[in-house]
Protein backbone atom coordinates (compact mmCIF):
# COMPACT_ATOMS: atom_id res chain seq x y z
CA UNK A 1 0.00 0.00 0.00
CA UNK A 2 1.33 3.72 -0.85
CA UNK A 3 1.89 5.64 2.15
CA UNK A 4 1.63 9.55 1.09
CA UNK A 5 2.49 10.76 5.01
CA UNK A 6 4.68 8.55 7.36
CA UNK A 7 2.49 7.44 10.30
CA UNK A 8 3.36 5.74 13.20
CA UNK A 9 1.92 2.52 15.59
CA UNK A 10 -0.72 4.89 17.09
CA UNK A 11 -1.98 5.81 13.33
CA UNK A 12 -0.49 9.03 14.17
CA UNK A 13 0.41 11.32 10.96
CA UNK A 14 4.01 13.03 10.85
CA UNK A 15 3.54 16.61 10.08
CA UNK A 16 3.78 17.32 6.60
CA UNK A 17 7.58 19.25 6.54
CA UNK A 18 7.56 21.18 3.42
CA UNK A 19 4.02 21.68 2.27
CA UNK A 20 3.96 24.04 -0.78
CA UNK A 21 2.12 27.27 0.25
CA UNK A 22 2.47 26.54 4.32
CA UNK A 23 2.42 29.44 7.02
CA UNK A 24 5.03 27.41 8.77
CA UNK A 25 8.11 25.39 8.93
CA UNK A 26 9.84 23.20 10.76
CA UNK A 27 12.82 22.74 13.27
CA UNK A 28 12.85 19.57 15.96
CA UNK A 29 15.23 16.46 17.25
CA UNK A 30 15.18 13.87 15.25
CA UNK A 31 15.28 15.86 12.37
CA UNK A 32 13.50 15.20 8.79
CA UNK A 33 9.97 15.16 11.02
CA UNK A 34 11.31 11.89 13.20
CA UNK A 35 10.05 14.11 16.18
CA UNK A 36 7.20 15.37 14.65
CA UNK A 37 4.06 12.51 15.20
CA UNK A 38 0.65 14.51 16.18
CA UNK A 39 -2.11 13.13 17.70
CA UNK A 40 -5.04 13.80 14.94
CA UNK A 41 -6.26 16.60 17.35
CA UNK A 42 -2.96 18.34 17.44
CA UNK A 43 -2.58 17.74 13.78
CA UNK A 44 -6.01 19.77 13.53
CA UNK A 45 -5.29 22.03 15.56
CA UNK A 46 -1.86 23.24 13.81
CA UNK A 47 -3.29 22.78 10.63
CA UNK A 48 -6.04 25.13 11.87
CA UNK A 49 -3.53 27.81 13.33
CA UNK A 50 -1.59 28.03 10.05
CA UNK A 51 -4.16 28.90 8.16
CA UNK A 52 -5.62 31.67 10.54
CA UNK A 53 -1.95 32.80 10.94
CA UNK A 54 -1.51 32.78 7.07
CA UNK A 55 -4.35 36.09 7.34
CA UNK A 56 -2.17 37.81 9.43
CA UNK A 57 1.29 38.10 8.60
CA UNK A 58 3.72 36.80 5.79
CA UNK A 59 6.45 35.23 7.82
CA UNK A 60 6.28 31.41 8.73
CA UNK A 61 5.89 30.30 12.09
CA UNK A 62 7.73 27.76 13.42
CA UNK A 63 6.86 24.14 14.73
CA UNK A 64 9.23 22.18 16.51
CA UNK A 65 8.90 18.84 18.41
CA UNK A 66 5.87 16.92 18.96
CA UNK A 67 6.45 13.30 19.69
CA UNK A 68 8.49 10.66 18.38
CA UNK A 69 7.18 7.90 16.62
CA UNK A 70 5.39 5.21 18.96
CA UNK A 71 5.17 8.00 21.90
CA UNK A 72 8.81 7.03 22.50
CA UNK A 73 11.11 8.89 25.36
CA UNK A 74 12.85 12.14 24.53
CA UNK A 75 16.20 12.69 26.07
CA UNK A 76 15.94 16.32 27.16
CA UNK A 77 11.53 16.12 27.79
CA UNK A 78 9.38 14.52 30.17
CA UNK A 79 6.64 15.63 27.88
CA UNK A 80 6.14 15.20 24.73
CA UNK A 81 5.12 11.62 24.54
CA UNK A 82 1.36 11.65 23.46
CA UNK A 83 1.08 13.82 20.54
CA UNK A 84 -0.44 16.40 22.03
CA UNK A 85 2.34 18.83 23.00
CA UNK A 86 4.32 21.21 20.55
CA UNK A 87 6.64 23.50 20.46
CA UNK A 88 6.97 26.70 18.61
CA UNK A 89 9.52 29.51 18.29
CA UNK A 90 9.02 32.93 18.83
CA UNK A 91 8.48 35.48 15.80
CA UNK A 92 11.88 36.96 14.80
CA UNK A 93 11.50 40.33 13.06
CA UNK A 94 14.08 39.97 10.31
CA UNK A 95 12.07 36.53 9.35
CA UNK A 96 15.43 34.73 9.55
CA UNK A 97 15.14 30.62 10.15
CA UNK A 98 17.07 30.64 13.24
CA UNK A 99 15.78 30.58 16.70
CA UNK A 100 15.44 33.96 18.37
CA UNK A 101 15.64 34.28 22.43
CA UNK A 102 12.90 36.84 24.26
CA UNK A 103 15.23 38.34 26.57
CA UNK A 104 18.92 38.98 24.24
CA UNK A 105 17.81 39.89 20.94
CA UNK A 106 16.28 42.85 19.37
CA UNK A 107 14.74 40.69 16.75
CA UNK A 108 12.61 39.04 18.76
CA UNK A 109 9.09 39.78 17.73
CA UNK A 110 6.99 40.45 21.01
CA UNK A 111 3.55 41.50 18.92
CA UNK A 112 3.63 38.80 16.41
CA UNK A 113 4.53 36.06 19.09
CA UNK A 114 1.47 37.64 20.90
CA UNK A 115 -0.74 37.14 18.06
CA UNK A 116 0.47 33.79 17.48
CA UNK A 117 0.08 32.78 21.15
CA UNK A 118 -3.26 34.38 20.81
CA UNK A 119 -4.51 32.05 17.61
CA UNK A 120 -2.98 29.17 19.81
CA UNK A 121 -5.15 29.88 23.36
CA UNK A 122 -8.27 30.55 20.93
CA UNK A 123 -8.50 27.21 19.72
CA UNK A 124 -11.40 24.89 21.42
CA UNK A 125 -9.12 22.55 23.74
CA UNK A 126 -5.97 24.25 24.54
CA UNK A 127 -4.46 23.82 27.86
CA UNK A 128 -1.82 25.76 29.11
CA UNK A 129 1.06 27.20 27.40
CA UNK A 130 4.50 27.86 28.88
CA UNK A 131 6.80 30.86 27.54
CA UNK A 132 8.82 32.71 30.15
CA UNK A 133 8.71 36.59 28.02
CA UNK A 134 7.24 38.09 31.24
CA UNK A 135 5.39 40.92 29.30
CA UNK A 136 2.76 38.19 27.75
CA UNK A 137 2.13 35.93 30.91
CA UNK A 138 -1.35 36.75 30.87
CA UNK A 139 -1.39 34.70 27.75
CA UNK A 140 1.13 32.14 29.10
CA UNK A 141 2.72 30.68 31.82
CA UNK A 142 6.15 30.70 32.78
CA UNK A 143 8.35 27.45 33.10
CA UNK A 144 12.29 26.68 33.38
CA UNK A 145 13.99 26.36 29.09
CA UNK A 146 10.95 27.74 27.63
CA UNK A 147 12.89 30.50 26.47
CA UNK A 148 13.37 30.24 22.90
CA UNK A 149 10.48 28.25 22.38
CA UNK A 150 6.64 28.38 23.76
CA UNK A 151 5.01 24.79 24.50
CA UNK A 152 1.81 24.05 23.79
CA UNK A 153 -0.91 21.40 25.62
CA UNK A 154 -3.95 20.30 24.10
CA UNK A 155 -6.09 18.14 25.80
CA UNK A 156 -8.42 15.66 24.01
Amino acid sequence: MLEVQPKDKRGYFMLPQVPEGAGYYVYGTPGEGGGQYAHPAMMSMLLFVERQWLTLDSRKFVIGNISLAGGGEYAKHRSHKTGLEVDVRPLRKDGKRIPVYWQWSDQYDQTATAKLIELFRAYPGVGKIYFNDPELHHLVLPLVHHDHHFHVELKV
